[in-house]
């Protein structure tokens, strides 16, 4: 069976008022997928939506994933089944180091697909946690910083990515990422990104407001929307149009 989020005449309410009107979207894993827009278009909403947020009510439409709808299920039933939210700002949790957050995340959903498995011994999470640093190019020290905690803008987003490859996802959902980034740290997360969507054919949805990530990040498929809606879709060119001509076209 092919992996992929598929979502189908999604609308989306905040306090009754409604911000999505009908999204159908598509993201297969392996496929990098873009969504562009201007401030207040709708993109967080439908981040927020597709991982269950409580703030955002679904009122019709369907969020379909390995086959299965997922409008009901609570947030981390919806992470166990191999989705992934990279936060445009994470929260800090002082006191906790990030590298027992993520052998508590690993071992939560190694329960959850499969009950009978047992809980990854010390050696066995230190090879996984150690090898993916490597991979990832991070020193090993960082895991040891309590989560978040005094963290810059750019190694919040190094903590999300690391996250993101421990916890190998079929679909991540990358929520503006490169909001606040200098060059040499979007090269960074853009790498990490690269790496997992090569070695483990990851599906990535990444929004954002600025075409500059996509320099980094090669998408198959760029996708404008506007006022709650998905307004064009198109091939990475579309993407270098937003940047030379902006989004008033598209209001003509």
């Amino acid at each position: 069976m092919d992996i992929q989020l598929e979502i189908r005449d999604l609308t989306v309410a905040i306090d009754e008022v409604e911000i999505l009107h009908g999204i159908n979207l598509t993201v297969p894993k392996g496929e990098v997928h873009a969504i562009m827009g201007p401030n207040g278009s709708g993109k967080s909403t439908l981040s927020q939506a597709i991982f269950g947020h409580p703030k955002y009510a679904i009122t019709g439409g369907s969020i379909n994933f390995k086959g299965q709808d997922i409008v009901a299920l609570a947030p981390d039933k919806r992470a166990n089944l191999g989705l992934f939210l990279a936060f445009q700002s994470p929260n800090a949790v002082p006191g906790v180091k990030i590298s027992t957050f993520l052998k508590q995340a690993v071992n939560a959903r190694r329960r959850a697909t499969d009950p009978d498995a047992k809980v990854l011994k010390i050696r066995e999470y230190r090879e996984l946690l150690e090898g993916t640093m490597d991979t990832l190019h991070m020193k090993r020290e960082f895991a040891d910083r309590y989560l978040n905690d005094g963290f810059s803008g750019g190694e919040k987003k190094k903590s999300e990515i690391l996250q993101m490859a421990v916890l190998n996802p079929d679909i991540a959902v990358v929520d503006e990422i490169d909001s606040g980034l200098d060059v040499d740290a979007l090269r960074v997360v853009a790498a990490g990104i690269n790496t997992l969507r090569e070695q483990n054919q990851m599906g990535v949805l990444i929004i954002t407001h600025y075409p500059r990530i996509l320099k980094y990040i090669e998408p198959d498929a760029v996708h404008i929307m506007m006022d709650g809606n998905i307004v064009n879709s198109g091939d990475k060119s579309l993407a270098h149009k937003i940047e030379e001509q902006g989004y008033d076209w598209l209001r003509a």
